[in-house]
């Protein structure tokens, strides 16, 4: 009986020992499900926590830049820029301006602004040439009548006399403009372009019954600028 009872401790002693080892493993069995889910979890909450790399805009994409508020824009080195239109004009200088300084030249200036003609430096100069060869620059002012002209002088020849030498720029700018045969002179005078246009206009019309030689007379070396004296203006 001792020996039965004793094996009987024994078997259990040794049954106990095999359910100790059991349990564990048991519970790994059980356990690694949840492990194995906490593993996905967390591999998860890590790739939703990284910083994602930025993607490409549609600009950068496109090579477009920006440097602070500065923008800039690339043009086709085959097109061409628009031509710019630069309009030339005269100024043109007052009467009173011009009889105050009371040169050669103010009047010749005179003449050009009682006829609206341009005042360029081509009119002006063909008008200081007609002067010369008038009366000569160092008198141009001879008799007010600086071009010799008759209209209004009261000398049909041309050797009348006028008042003032402003007078006298008033009827030299009426003759040219109401004679029909001073048409070529005027139309020079219009264009401004060209002084000897203007000096052979002069050569073919009746001015002077000399014709000014056809121009073998006219001298076209530059005129002296002389003033008048105040009495004249």
């Amino acid at each position: 009986m001792r020996n039965t009872t004793r094996r009987r401790q024994h078997g259990h002693a040794a049954g106990h020992a095999v359910a100790a080892s059991v349990a564990p493993a048991r519970a790994a069995r059980r356990l690694a499900p949840l492990a194995a889910a906490l593993a996905v979890l967390s591999l998860g909450l890590t790739l939703a926590l990284a910083p994602q790399p930025v993607g490409l805009t549609a600009s950068s994409a496109a090579g477009e830049t920006h440097a602070g508020d500065t923008q800039t824009l690339s043009v086709a080195p085959d097109v061409a820029a628009p031509a710019v239109s630069q309009e030339s004009y005269t100024a043109t200088t007052g009467a009173q301006t011009l009889i105050a300084s009371g040169t050669n030249a103010d009047w010749a200036k005179l003449v050009l602004i009682y006829g609206d003609w341009p005042l360029t430096d081509e009119n002006v100069t063909v008008m200081l040439q007609w002067m010369r060869e008038e009366n000569g620059p160092d008198n141009w002012w001879n008799r007010n009548n600086p071009l010799n002209n008759g209209h209004g002088s009261g000398g049909g020849s041309g050797l009348g006399s006028y008042d003032s030498l402003d007078t006298a720029a008033r009827y030299a700018a009426d003759n040219l403009l109401k004679r029909s045969f001073y048409a070529a002179i005027v139309a020079a005078l219009e264009d401004g372009t060209s002084a000897h246009a203007v000096a052979q206009a002069i050569w073919a019309s009746p001015w002077a019954s000399s014709h000014y030689g056809n121009g073998a007379d006219w001298t076209t070396s530059p005129v002296p600028i002389i003033e008048a004296p105040a009495s004249a203006w």
